[in-house]
């Protein structure tokens, strides 16, 4: 089980280092980015790497298959398809008014009972961030760290992808990172259909009042519920799909890599490639060096 994110600074940028080991980096550098108007940061990147348009109508939420394990180390059962229609897609909202957007969301939440998940949570873990970030992650559901203090990604999960974003040359508060479902499943499984397709509802909402320039969705999960792709991780990753006009990537989920940390140079690959969408320059040392 993750144990909660405090750790003593000795342990956190022991962790970082080995983060960065793993990787082949020495050292990072980031490029200063222009201001972009509000009504360009959606825009879209190079069209020469970008799949079709999806979600504008009526999709089918894949199976995931019962030969791979979720990100959390169980086996799911084989889901059967069914059929969405992700909500229209809401007018800009200004800078200045991002932040009540976002309380009015999840005003509307309120204390749910939609979906059984309810039943077992501690909290709602809404989000977390910064309301006009240019890169937002996704991730599958909360796990019991995340249950118990009502922000995603505070467990050893949590702690790695701190590092990823440090090694992006970003910090936490200067993202956007929420959950495909707000309520943790029981034993950290994977969502149901019934429960990801209620709640995907306010992650659109959200999406679409951050209207970030490049979203991240960390694993098969959140690839699942935001393409609507019968792919599996290894056919979405390395290259960028276009997505309600801006631009997702699709990467491993941090609890994998702590299980696989071979998969490490592959995320990073896929980090890489949303610096590119977000003019972030790589660091200087590569990969592999």
């Amino acid at each position: 089980m993750p144990l909660p994110l405090d750790p003593a600074t000795h342990d956190a940028l022991a962790e970082r280092l080995r983060f960065y080991r793993d990787l082949g980096l020495t050292d990072l550098y980031r490029r200063p980015v222009e201001a972009h108007a509000i009504e360009n940061v959606g825009a879209p990147g190079p069209s020469h790497l970008r799949t079709g348009e999806t979600n504008s109508s009526a999709q089918v939420i894949p199976e995931i298959p019962s030969t791979q394990p979720n990100f959390f180390g169980e086996e799911p059962a084989i889901k059967k398809r069914t059929a969405i229609s992700a909500p229209p897609q809401l007018a800009a909202v200004r800078v200045e008014d991002r932040v009540a957007a976002l309380q009015l969301i999840r005003d509307d939440i309120g204390d749910c009972t939609r979906c059984a998940l309810h039943t077992g949570r501690h909290s709602i873990v809404f989000a977390d961030g910064s309301p006009t970030a240019r890169l937002m992650f996704v991730g599958e559901g909360p796990g019991a760290d995340e249950d118990a203090q009502g922000l995603p990604f505070v467990g050893r999960a949590g702690q790695l992808l701190n590092n990823m974003i440090s090694a992006m040359g970003l910090k936490r508060e200067e993202v956007y990172i929420a959950n495909v479902v707000k309520c943790r499943p029981p034993g950290n499984r994977t969502p149901e259909p019934a429960e990801a397709n209620t709640c995907s509802q306010f992650l659109f909402r959200q999406i679409d009042v951050v209207r970030p320039q490049v979203l991240v969705a960390l694993g098969a999960t959140a690839a699942t519920y935001l393409l609507g792709a019968r792919q599996p991780l290894a056919g979405l990753r390395g290259r960028v799909h276009a997505f309600r006009g801006m631009s997702l990537i699709v990467t491993y989920h941090p609890a994998f890599l702590l299980r696989d940390p071979r998969q490490k140079k592959e995320a990073w690959a896929d980090l890489q490639l949303a610096m590119k969408e977000l003019g972030l320059k790589a660091p200087k040392a590569g990969v592999g060096r």
